[in-house]
Order: C-alpha cells, then sequence, then structure tokens
C-alpha cells in the first residue's frame, strides 16, 4: 500500500494513538519525505489476515483483490465484501 500523506496535526494524532495502542494507528504514513511505519510487533497470521480484512471492508474495498465494490446487499443496505469477479468465483459457486 501507499503511504497516506500526513500533516503535523494528523501526526501528533497517530502518536497519540500509538501511546494508548489504538489499532487504528497502524498504518503507512508519509511525513516531509519520510515515510512512517507502524504496525504491531510479533502478530500472529490470524491477527494479520483479520487486521487486513477490517481495513478493507473500512474502506470499501474487496478483501480479496482490494478492488473498490461497487454494489451494495439490499438487505443490510452495506457494501459487499467481494467485488462481483470474486463473489461470483466464491460466493455464487454453490
Amino acid at each position: 500500500m501507499k503511504p497516506k500523506k500526513v500533516t503535523n496535526d494528523d501526526l501528533e494524532k497517530i502518536i497519540a494513538g500509538v501511546k494508548t495502542q489504538a489499532v487504528e494507528a497502524i498504518g503507512n504514513y508519509l511525513y516531509k519525505g519520510f515515510r512512517i511505519q507502524v504496525s504491531k510487533y510479533n502478530l500472529s497470521g490470524a491477527e494479520r489476515v483479520q487486521l487486513l480484512y477490517q481495513r478493507r471492508r473500512k474502506e470499501g474495498l474487496c478483501i480479496v483483490s482490494g478492488t473498490k465494490v461497487g454494489k451494495k446487499n439490499p438487505s443490510t443496505g452495506r457494501l459487499y465484501r467481494l467485488c462481483e469477479f470474486h463473489r461470483k468465483k466464491i460466493d455464487k459457486k454453490k
């Protein structure tokens, strides 16, 4: 993933998040030409996958490929977790 450009105020919020051990502080940031990577130490594979899944769902991306999801689930009103290609391949395989 590309680093997110941050300002002084954003950087202070990230540091406050690190101090409180907030999961929202995790990410790659670009500040005045410096790349800052914030991540948890010694995560298990399942924990890494869970964080990736949560981040992609929040951003409206397919959890498999990371492409933008366009359709919403009519019963819940939320975006689907998979793009159209992976919905056909995984969910509608039955």
